[in-house]
């Protein structure tokens, strides 16, 4: 049987970065309509005592979703014997992906764009390779 060509969804002129980027700025300003006091107006002045405090805060959220993902972790104690085979990695995930949202979130407020992120990966991607390769 001959199946019919599927359509492809039409791609986005944007990569994945940038779309990630772009549904963050969408949520954030359509929260701080809502919430006007959840996010100061962006991009935030570092020097600013408040805005550090807002920072600060919204990348501890972000910690707090991590240890959310691990609390999927049932089998990392080393003095257990008994592993549990259930893992939700859709609940894992999720929690991850939350993780991330307060990240990009404060990428954002300090006017980092997908650009100037993956510029400053491919950086420090390059020393860590470094490192290793020196003994490190």
């Amino acid at each position: 049987m001959v199946r019919p060509l599927e359509k492809k969804p039409q791609q986005s002129k944007m990569d994945k970065l940038e779309q990630i980027f772009e549904k963050r700025v969408n949520f954030m300003r359509s929260l701080k309509d809502k919430k006007p006091d959840e996010y100061p107006s962006w991009p935030i002045d570092l020097s600013n005592k408040a805005s550090q405090q807002h920072l600060r805060d919204l990348a501890l959220r972000g910690v707090e979703e991590m240890f959310e993902a691990l609390q999927h972790l049932k089998n990392w104690k080393p003095h257990r014997d008994t592993e549990l085979k259930e893992f939700d990695r859709e609940e894992f995930l999720e929690e991850v992906v939350d993780a991330f949202n307060y990240f990009f979130s404060v990428l954002i407020l300090v006017d980092v764009d997908a650009h100037e992120l993956f510029t400053a990966y491919c950086k420090k991607d390059e020393k860590i390779h470094r490192r290793l390769g020196s003994g490190y």
